[in-house]
């Protein structure tokens, strides 16, 4: 996956959020990702990666539980969460990246 490649080498936190069509907190999760995008769009990059269509990159990353989501920058994880999160204790961790 290219644009995964480029964005995560970035100075920019890239939020990658690993998902899956069937999964129901994952669906709960979305709407929250796409705000956080809109809100945040000039300060982090977003990307929705369905482990499904990915099934390698979940891999290379061990993504066994959806959704997951991470945060890179520089080439490095710098923070990994799984399951639903809130959006204060999200834009609490961007703000700690930016």
């Amino acid at each position: 996956m290219k644009r995964f490649n480029e964005l995560i080498k970035a100075s920019k936190p890239l939020l990658v959020d690993f998902y899956a069509s069937w999964c129901g907190p994952c669906r709960v999760m979305s709407p929250l990702i796409d705000k956080l995008e809109r809100k945040y769009d000039d300060k982090i990059n977003v990307l929705k990666i369905d482990v499904d269509d990915e099934e390698d990159l979940a891999s290379k990353y061990k993504i066994h539980t959806v959704p997951s989501l991470m945060i890179f920058k520089n080439g490095e994880i710098v923070w990994h969460g799984v399951g639903i999160q809130s959006q204060s204790m999200l834009e609490k961790v961007i703000k700690q990246f930016m």
